[in-house]
């Protein structure tokens, strides 16, 4: 597998995982995260294609999975609140959003994670208290659950993760 950044000619085929995603997570107890509102709607992948936000998994040139990555300082303002809990360290980080595969290889979720972290050392992430398929990977990959934040699209509280480690003195 590879991750490429989307293009305006990977947008149905992105809808259609983001399809498959929410009905996997309704049929795995987790109805609201994304179904509720359909999300995400396809202006606002069309919004993180044109700011190079938005990539593809791509298996045997078949795009299988996509996602929503960003590094910076303070990229995302639902994480300057947290509650129940802290940050692991401060400073610049890399977002992950979105995150979704088509059910057809195993490993995307934790491919994409993997190469995100790869790309900053330096990972945060949130997810529904119903999604238990992610945090199960989230916990599998080393990530530490550091409290609960809000985002702007529901009131549904989110967990949040983090994954960094200190660097390494010689």
């Amino acid at each position: 597998m590879e991750i490429k950044r989307s293009s305006e000619k990977d947008l149905e085929r992105i809808m259609e995982i983001y399809a498959y995603a929410r009905n996997f997570m309704a049929e795995h107890g987790n109805p609201n995260q994304w179904g509720a509102t359909q999300w995400p709607p396809a202006s606002l992948i069309h919004h993180d294609i044109l700011c190079g936000t938005s990539y593809v998994c791509v298996h045997e040139n078949r795009i299988v999975g996509t996602l929503f990555f960003a590094m910076g300082d303070d990229i995302e303002p639902a994480y300057r609140y947290i509650e129940d809990g802290n940050w692991l360290h401060d400073g610049a980080y890399g977002a992950v959003h979105r995150l979704a595969g088509d059910g057809s290889v195993r490993g995307i979720g934790k491919f994409c994670l993997d190469w995100a972290y790869r790309q900053c050392g330096h990972l945060r992430i949130d997810t529904h208290g119903d999604n238990i398929v992610m945090q199960k990977l989230l916990k599998k990959e080393g990530f530490t659950h550091c409290g609960t934040i809000y985002v702007e699209e529901d009131s549904d509280p989110r967990l949040a993760y983090e994954k960094w480690e200190p660097p390494h003195m010689s």
